[in-house]
């Protein structure tokens, strides 16, 4: 299960770890972006391909594959996902398998110096932007007209908004992200429900009721302190500053907000909803109603506090709920508790949530349009991340072998398990398959992301339709000169502004001096920057 969640919002600026490598690339000469004539490149490829085809390429092809391995299901060359590809689709992937850990950092040296395999997995949107200028990566968005599903899926969930912030500066995009049907809100804050019930306490629906909660949690244990978070407080600060209407923890990326009234950008950490929100959370701090640990302990640590019993809250995803029963179970025994995501609660701003409705996706090596069997492998890419029966293959595995399927619901086979779906089962779908990992099974219809959820999980994502979701904010196509100064620029800016969070929070600083510290962003540069991004911004919407 992943760590954190999908990408918010395009990171235009690309993830930390390869931004060194793309300013290096920024100054080689750009390769030539100009689309190629597809007409002779289809050795492989079928002559009619349309909406519910499968793809069999007509001849046995190889592709190249950069592999993102997980410790927990680790690669193996004899998967059923990987026997299959070749038996029905004529395809085998010869993978370049690189640990998780090291991923983005191998990924990125890899593509600077040429050596990239042709389909890169994994790629969250807005990483790509670091290699376009040096035309290391594939236009994709050229070739779009040879992938009828991709297309169907963007048209028939309406996600062109989403996929226009792809955009480079020339127009063009550079990634296939995964595409959800609908938004799909995964963290919350879990709470110790039965001693909520024990109390007479309802559950929060705002962030004022949170608090609340919290005092009379408080009051009733105060030897505790309730509410001791884990992901640093990532997690917290993000979900809270949706309603604060701002952003923060993992919802800062690039620090930018869009305002839909002004049409323009603004640097979100300086504004009066950020101070508020950082207002909010010093007062549970100050209180002892959040442990002030929450933002620079272990997540072992914030965990170990949950499962035992002395704090009553923390953040989670639906896999994490599991792993703290299971570990209760042995702590507290099983029947002697009652725990569980809340709904994420409204704010200032409204009941709102952020969140993106692309996932990780892939980029492909720009060297691909040289090769014969191209327009194969576009089809390929378009049947297995688009196609419903390419999802549901890559997500359940095979149907009578892996799974069954009766009514259009799907049922694991009697010996093989999936986070819980089977416990009986003795195989799991990741480790002895292949399937349902997270190199190929991202996005999808709504349907099928919930064909995997638990009763509860599935009650919390019916609770969460009732939430407006944040607009979506227009792209920042900035050319590659502007996109190297305002990366310059927003590393030190996030540095100032993730260390005065924690300060603020926490007390170190008192919140009487948010006036200097919204100084110190400008002196750091934080005009410059939101400048920049209004200038490609504008530039790009003038010409459209």
């Amino acid at each position: 299960m992943k760590g954190k969640p999908m990408i918010r919002r395009r990171d235009f600026l690309g993830l930390a770890s390869v931004v060194t490598i793309g300013l290096m690339m920024t100054s080689c000469d750009a390769a030539s972006t100009e689309k190629v004539d597809t007409s002779k490149s289809r050795t492989g490829a079928m002559d009619s391909f349309g909406v519910g085809d499968t793809f069999k390429a007509t001849v046995p092809l190889t592709f190249t594959f950069l592999f993102s391995d997980h410790p927990t299901y680790p690669y193996k060359k004899d998967w059923l996902l990987f026997t299959k590809m070749a038996s029905d689709n004529n395809v085998t992937l010869d993978a370049t398998v690189v640990p998780g850990s090291d991923y983005e950092q191998k990924r990125s040296l890899l593509i600077s110096s040429g050596n990239a395999p042709e389909i890169i997995a994994k790629t969250y949107p807005g990483s790509e932007s670091a290699f376009v200028s040096a035309g290391a990566v594939l236009p994709v968005s050229d070739y779009v007209d040879l992938m009828p599903h991709f297309q169907e899926k963007v048209k028939k969930w309406k996600l062109e908004p989403e996929i226009e912030i792809l955009t480079q500066e020339d127009g063009k995009y550079y990634v296939l992200p995964g595409l959800h049907e609908k938004l799909w809100p995964e963290y919350s804050v879990c709470f110790r429900k039965d001693v909520l019930k024990k109390e007479g306490l309802a559950e929060p629906t705002t962030w004022e009721e949170f608090r609340d909660v919290l005092r009379s949690l408080k009051k009733a244990y105060p030897d505790t302190v309730p509410f001791s978070d884990r992901f640093k407080g990532e997690n917290v600060l993000n979900i809270a500053g949706n309603a604060f209407g701002t952003v923060a923890g993992w919802g800062l990326v690039d620090g930018l907000l869009f305002d839909q009234d002004k049409k323009e950008f603004g640097f979100a950490a300086g504004s009066k909803q950020f101070k508020d929100l950082v207002t909010y959370f010093n007062s549970l701090v100050s209180e002892g109603l959040m442990d002030p640990e929450s933002f620079t302990q272990t997540d072992d640590s914030a965990i170990q506090k949950f499962v035992s019993g002395k704090s009553f809250a923390i953040s989670a995803n639906s896999q994490n709920v599991i792993t703290y029963r299971t570990s209760m179970e042995q702590s507290l025994g099983k029947g002697n508790f009652e725990i569980g995501k809340i709904t994420v609660p409204g704010g200032p701003a409204g009941d709102i949530i952020g969140g993106s409705r692309l996932e990780n996706g892939i980029m492909l090596n720009s060297s691909v349009k040289d090769k014969d069997s191209f327009v194969a492998l576009i089809q390929y890419i378009d049947w297995l991340f688009y196609s419903d029966a390419g999802k549901e293959f890559s997500k359940w595995g095979v149907e009578g072998t892996t799974f069954t399927k009766e009514g259009g619901k799907r049922k694991l086979a009697a010996d093989i398990n999936f986070q819980g779906l089977n416990p009986s089962g003795t195989k799991d779908l990741r480790v002895e398959y292949g399937f349902s990992g997270g190199n190929f099974s991202y996005g999808g219809a709504t349907e099928l992301l919930h064909s995997t959820f638990d009763s509860e999980e599935l009650a919390f994502q019916k609770a969460m339709e009732s939430k407006t979701p944040r607009p979506v904010a227009p792209p920042i196509p900035f050319s590659s000169i502007d996109r190297e100064q305002a990366t310059l620029v927003l590393t030190p800016l996030k540095d100032h502004v993730k260390q005065n969070i924690l300060k603020f929070i926490t007390g170190q600083r008192s919140l009487s001096e948010f006036d200097a510290y919204v100084k110190e962003l400008e002196s750091k540069g934080q005009s410059k920057y939101v400048e920049l991004a209004n200038k490609a911004y504008k530039a790009y919407a003038d010409k459209k």
